[in-house]
């Protein structure tokens, strides 16, 4: 006897289409967290971060790059490691986040503008005024905010030791 298919895990319901983020970041809690990045292998540095960008606000939205995103960003001919679906499921499985939508261009600005969050928020490494996005925000009167690093990690540095460089 087989059972019954399994039900998707509750988490896949933060998945989001990037023609349904306005609808989706409107009808979330206020103040809207908005950040975006490649996730590829999670670190604790990755998490610490997401955790500090949702306690700026009521919600976040993670905005992923495609994987034809990721390779022309220039991380390396074998990223990422994991596809897209499999980097959502683990962000969005994260309690600190909301919605998790995806972006093909070069830079989430589309993304950005359609959520229209009251909240940009990058890393330590991305000075405020380079943040992509950040006057469209400032224009709304939103905030942005460079978190700085608490722990030193890297996908690129964990790669590097995995393959023994």
């Amino acid at each position: 006897m087989s059972a019954a298919p399994a039900a998707p895990p509750v988490f896949e319901s933060k998945f989001c289409a990037p023609a349904d983020l306005a609808a989706r970041a409107a009808a979330l809690a206020a103040p809207v967290v908005f950040t975006n990045g490649v996730f590829d292998l999670l670190h604790r540095g990755h998490v610490t971060y997401l955790a500090e960008a949702r306690a700026l606000g009521s919600a976040l939205i993670v905005a992923l790059n495609t994987d034809a995103s990721v390779r022309r960003l220039g991380k390396g001919d074998d990223r990422p490691i994991n596809a897209l679906e499999d980097r959502m499921a683990v962000i969005a499985a994260l309690q600190s986040v909301d919605v998790v939508t995806w972006f093909d261009a070069d830079t989430p600005l589309d993304a950005i503008v359609t959520a229209r969050p009251a909240v940009l928020v990058k890393g330590g490494d991305w000075p405020v005024d380079a943040i992509v996005g950040a006057p469209e925000v400032r224009s709304w009167g939103g905030q942005v905010h460079s978190i700085a690093f608490r722990h030193e990690r890297s996908t690129t540095n964990m790669l590097a030791r995995i393959r023994g460089g």
